[in-house]
């Protein structure tokens, strides 16, 4: 465990992850600041969180003078890691971590870690599953739910009682924002699923993006294991610079002689050499998750359970009953023979194309969003070949449509309700309506949840 009693800590962020934190560093003693350019106003509900008779608390337009003393800073996702106010806080020899990195300081227990531009949640779902049914206490979260700092708080608790750690494992859900400034995490298994073009409106270029998702192999040791997708070109270039014992997973391939065991795809068959010895795990048509890109998620998924101790049984028996998360292509109603599926969690292009490829009957797409600096034009021969038509929405609107020029079957929506309501009165028996945006969300809703429960919620409301 760290020593923080005393110490002046600032927060930056007072998202989920940034009251987390704050929590966190009470129970450790520090004293502790919290600011962001929101207003008290705004900012209600969330600092009813925090006890605010032991917390410093600095909001609005001067929230940056709140790093001035202080001996560390903590930001969360949000927070750009090179606002000129933390580059100050640098200069002056001061540390700028995650949330994410603080957390694993207070935390023994074995780190099971994986980014990705797309599948980490299902991913990460599929892992703490596993390892439930198989009898193992779990945490599970990090970018996905809960905060990591509240694991750590946990544990931090249990270790002021003499209380063992409460968890066995804590499978970890990991962005590229947060591990831009890491310095002490370590995860004993790390993976990077994939990584396509996405978040270019944070970084410069595809390789910041690309360099920020490598840092979760950082402090790994030869003990330790890194997991990389070896159909991702970009992916498998990475297994070159590994610490720890690299094993990969695959679709198209054996693994490569370099590759010191993992999981692959032979015919409709996954198998996997991580035990050791060749075993089946099971056939691709026993996995109740659709999709191609989800078989990758399966691979991944299979590796760290069988790696952390759970048998094949339960493996198997997790694969057979998992449904997948919500919004992502989760099937909300059949009406009239027309399928209505949500994937709001398709916030960028890869994923859209994903989704597109997952159904094979015709699809009325409700798409568009806040832009993310993707490439829509790589949506277009997808669409040609399998979109019915094309319902655009929100900010991206014109840049989506310039990119599909040519295709004619396109209607503008102002309102989700309005697109949802064209779908629905113009998709024929057989056809499928599927929101999958390809876009960020914050133009119109509070997030991706917020998208698909509102998409939801208006296809329940369709007249039967």
């Amino acid at each position: 465990m760290v020593e923080l009693a005393g110490t002046r800590v600032t927060v930056v962020g007072l998202a989920r992850s940034g009251v987390a934190a704050a929590r966190l560093l009470q129970e450790a003693g520090a004293c502790v600041t919290v600011a962001d350019r929101k207003d008290r106003t705004e900012l209600r509900t969330v600092l009813e969180h925090l006890d605010q008779s032991k917390i410093d608390v600095t909001l609005g337009s001067g929230y940056e003078s709140a790093l001035e003393a202080a001996d560390l800073v903590v930001i969360s996702p949000g927070v750009p890691y090179r606002m000129e106010a933390l580059e100050r806080v640098r200069r002056r020899g001061v540390k700028v971590v995650s949330e994410l990195d603080l957390a694993s300081r207070f935390l023994s227990a074995p780190i099971l870690a994986l980014t990705g531009t797309n599948g980490k949640s299902t991913t990460v779902t599929l892992i703490g599953k596993m390892l439930q049914q198989s009898g193992k206490r779990v945490f599970i979260g990090g970018n996905l739910g809960t905060a990591l700092s509240e694991a750590a708080g946990n544990s931090l608790q249990a270790s002021k009682l003499g209380r063992p750690s409460p968890y066995d494992f804590l499978v970890v859900e990991v962005s590229s924002f947060q591990l831009e400034t890491v310095e002490q995490f370590h995860p004993w298994i790390a993976a990077i699923l994939n990584v396509t073009v996405d978040h270019q409106d944070r970084y410069d270029s595809i390789d910041e993006y690309i360099a920020a998702k490598t840092r979760i192999f950082e402090n790994q040791a030869p003990s330790d294991y890194a997991l990389f997708n070896l159909d991702d070109v970009r992916v498998a270039a990475l297994r070159q610079g590994a610490k720890a014992r690299v094993l990969g997973f695959t679709r198209t391939r054996t693994l490569p002689p370099d590759v010191a065991g993992g999981t692959y795809l032979e015919r409709d068959r996954i198998m996997t050499t991580v035990s050791g010895q060749l075993q089946e795990v099971c056939r691709r048509d026993e996995i109740k998750i659709i999709g191609n890109h989800n078989i990758d998620n399966v691979m991944a998924a299979v590796t760290y359970a069988l790696l952390s101790g759970c048998s094949l049984d339960v493996i198997r028996q997790v694969l057979r009953e998992f449904p997948g998360l919500e919004h992502a292509l989760e099937i909300v109603r059949e009406r009239r023979g027309v399928r209505f599926v949500n994937d709001s969690k398709g916030t960028n292009v890869d994923a859209t194309l994903k989704a597109l490829e997952s159904i094979d009957q015709p699809i009325w797409l409700i798409a568009g969003g806040r832009d993310k600096g993707g490439d829509f034009s790589r949506l277009a021969p997808v669409i040609r070949q399998r979109v019915a038509r094309l319902i655009l929405i929100g900010e991206a609107t014109p840049l989506i449509a310039n990119a599909v020029r040519g295709y004619q079957a396109i209607n503008r929506a102002g309102t989700l309700r309005e697109a949802v309501e064209l779908a629905a009165a113009g998709a024929a028996a057989g056809e499928v309506v599927l929101m999958s945006p390809a876009c960020a969300s914050f133009d119109m809703f509070a997030d991706y949840q917020d998208r698909g429960r509102q998409f939801k919620a208006l296809v329940q409301s369709l007249p039967a």
